[in-house]
């Protein structure tokens, strides 16, 4: 590989689009915290004082939408009329229908099973066509692309200084960027630019703003190895950022799909996580991907790893399988994904189970990223000894 430079953002979680992820996702946690088999797809848009709630739910639960979304934006932030948007005042509008039965048709009975398959894994259909992806590789403790993971920790870190009160002129909406320039075996050499732009109160002047945010969050946050005095800071680079949140811009459920995922360094087959119950592939089929992916690049096997699937709905088996190690794998890309084969299975049914997808984990994912965390099931490393088993056979 040649040198090359790479950047990715993140968002916090005062953006109008995370906003409307995550109201999203704490409507689908309540919802499975009474009714684990629902059928949910609920996205928001967010503007000036409004919150609109739609989609197709099918639950035998009852769960007041509006009080979780009031709830949901008062905890990130916006609980001040002054900061141009407020959770105890914004209007709420509801617009719910019930899953296609169409749709439900598939899921409920696979093609496989309506052929008699007896295989309780091949139950559920898949609840719609597309690729999904999965990546893992070796650039950060959490075996994230580097860009990726210091974007995160800079919008996660913006968070932390607002609600601790370090830094108490934040307001709840900012992004990251973080470029990194890499050498020619794909390992981080130094960061070249970072950019922080933060909402703050009218009063405070940029200069004390810049040099608090340099300070308190990016020299602590990006490690001295990748800095030198070539690299370039932009903090609030406009040099004014009162108005923000859903008052600035409207936000919509799905609109930061690179934020979620890899930061641009895999492939995405276009479909939003946030609102999704798990039989939505979309999501859960993404999610094992990572399961697998990361679990190559655990064992050793692979420095890079991405894996893609691909289904057609109401069939529970993928249509295809395909993994790319971009030449980094101890074995041909066709042995190891006859290895990642053997060891996950990408049925529906089977994801749904063996990461234990009908619980009310979503609203954390909301923010920050899918991937990269220990706290979730797709990122558990069990799987290395029966992957390296696998591929030795």
């Amino acid at each position: 590989m040649k040198k090359r430079m790479y950047t990715s953002e993140s968002v916090t979680e005062g953006h109008p689009d995370k906003l409307c992820d995550q109201i999203s996702d704490a409507i689908l946690d309540a919802i499975l915290a009474s009714d684990p088999v629902a059928r949910v797809a609920c996205e928001t848009t967010a503007t000036t004082g409004l919150i609109h709630v739609m989609g197709e739910i099918s639950t035998q639960a009852y769960v007041d939408i509006p009080s979780v979304v009031r709830d949901t934006i008062r905890k990130i932030g916006y609980d001040n009329p002054a900061y141009g948007f407020d959770g105890n005042t914004c209007a709420v509008i509801t617009s719910i229908d019930e899953q296609s039965p169409d749709i439900a048709m598939g899921v409920n009975a696979s093609a496989e099973s309506r052929i008699l398959s007896d295989d309780l894994a091949d139950r559920i259909g898949a609840g719609d066509q597309g690729m999904m992806f999965g990546y893992a590789c070796r650039e950060s403790e959490e075996l994230i692309p580097a860009t990726l993971y210091y974007a995160h920790a800079l919008s996660r870190g913006l968070a932390r200084l607002r609600k601790e009160g370090v830094l108490p002129y934040l307001r709840p909406d900012g992004k990251s960027q973080v470029s990194i320039e890499y050498g020619e075996s794909g390992q981080p050499l130094r960061c070249t630019a970072v950019v922080v732009s933060t909402q703050h109160d009218p009063e405070v002047d940029i200069e004390t703003l810049r040099r608090d945010i340099r300070e308190k969050l990016i020299l602590p946050t990006i490690p001295a190895s990748l800095l030198d005095s070539e690299t370039k800071f932009f903090i609030n680079p406009t040099g004014r950022f009162v108005l923000g949140g859903p008052a600035a811009d409207s936000g919509l459920t799905g609109r930061k799909i690179i934020v979620d995922t890899y930061g641009g360094f895999s492939h995405h087959g276009g479909g939003a996580f946030s609102g999704k119950d798990p039989t939505k592939v979309d999501r859960s089929a993404s999610y094992m991907a990572r399961y697998a992916a990361k679990n190559v690049v655990a064992a050793g096997i692979a420095q890079r790893c991405e894996i893609g699937v691909a289904y057609a709905i109401g069939v529970a088996r993928p249509v295809s399988i395909y993994v790319d190690t971009f030449g980094t794998g101890i074995a041909d890309d066709d042995r190891i994904a006859a290895a990642i084969e053997e060891v996950f299975d990408f049925r529906p049914a089977a994801i749904i189970e063996t990461l234990g997808l009908r619980r009310p984990i979503y609203a954390k994912t909301a923010a920050y990223g899918h991937f990269g965390r220990h706290d979730l099931p797709w990122e558990q490393t069990d799987r290395i000894e029966a992957l390296k088993s696998a591929l030795t056979r």
